[in-house]
């Protein structure tokens, strides 16, 4: 019904979120009945409605015309401003394109009632698995490990690459990522993480939070750990907050990255850290960018 009423220009996903971090994002006022877009929003200043842009859309090709017209009235305006002389233009979707479209029945919103998670830190890749690993286990089940004799302990949701080879000491779970041709020792404990292809983990390490990149190394008796940045649980229209990288003069507590072909060297504590490819680490570190 919404095509036959509309000339229809662009189908934007959207969602529910709480009223503080709705300002985050784009804002939309839709028309309950008939879902178009009457108002929209990027990133409001007050709060404008708690219905937020997902950052997926679907166009027809009556949206390679409106570049055109806004560009021309940018530079109309731009032109009064400065004398005639025309300025660098920048066409911008959400805050040009979408607040034309807004109201004049083009514009349509489709709210899903599906997980939705930006991806802006590298805290939100750990928090987008276990959203994916929580719908394997709905969907396909048959994804995921499950505790049998000769293999390894498993808790809650974990995906384990079949060319993965590990001990059947080590305790995996939940949400949990074992990559293609990871190596895990006995004793091992991963517990929200991921853990790239070729990755091996030696005797005794703990990975808590974490990212271990392709073909790094982590040794006996090391800890690599990272601090979640969850949304609140409490609440059920909550989204993952998008950090700054630093904080008052400091790294901003969160997941812990090992860059790809990274050495951990044995009982050495990794924590809050990001370290680049290729590097081999001789000692501990703590809220540090390892370059």
């Amino acid at each position: 019904m919404l095509v036959n009423c509309f000339r229809i220009v662009s189908i934007s996903l959207s969602l529910q979120a709480n009223r503080t971090q709705s300002l985050n994002y784009g804002c939309i006022v839709e028309n309950h009945e008939t879902n178009e877009v009457l108002h929209f929003v990027e990133k409001p200043s007050t709060f404008v409605s708690d219905i937020i842009n997902c950052g997926i859309y679907l166009f027809t090709p009556d949206i390679f015309g409106q570049p055109h017209w806004v560009f021309q009235k940018n530079q109309q305006i731009q032109e009064e401003l400065t004398n005639g002389k025309q300025m660098p233009e920048v066409i911008r979707l959400e805050q040009d394109i979408f607040t034309t479209l807004a109201g004049q029945k083009k514009l349509v919103v489709y709210k899903t009632q599906h997980f939705w998670s930006q991806i802006k830190s590298a805290g939100s890749a750990i928090y987008a698995s276990r959203l994916y690993l929580k719908q394997y286990h709905q969907s396909h089940p048959e994804r995921l490990a499950t505790n049998q004799d000769g293999t390894p302990k498993i808790i809650g949701d974990v995906y384990i690459h079949p060319t993965a080879n590990i001990d059947p000491s080590a305790v995996l779970g939940p949400n949990v990522s074992i990559g293609k041709g990871v190596i895990i020792g006995g004793g091992v404990r991963v517990r929200e993480s991921i853990i790239l292809h070729g990755a091996v983990l030696q005797d005794h390490c703990c990975v808590l939070n974490s990212i271990v990149g392709w073909d790094s190394t982590v040794g006996k008796w090391a800890r690599v750990e990272g601090t979640p940045s969850d949304p609140n649980p409490n609440d059920p229209y909550a989204k993952i907050d998008s950090e700054t990288l630093f904080r008052d003069g400091g790294l901003t507590p969160s997941i812990t990255i090992l860059g790809c072909n990274v050495s951990i060297p044995s009982e050495v504590i990794i924590r809050n850290s990001i370290v680049l490819p290729h590097k081999d680490l001789n000692r501990s570190f703590q809220n540090q960018i390892i370059l």
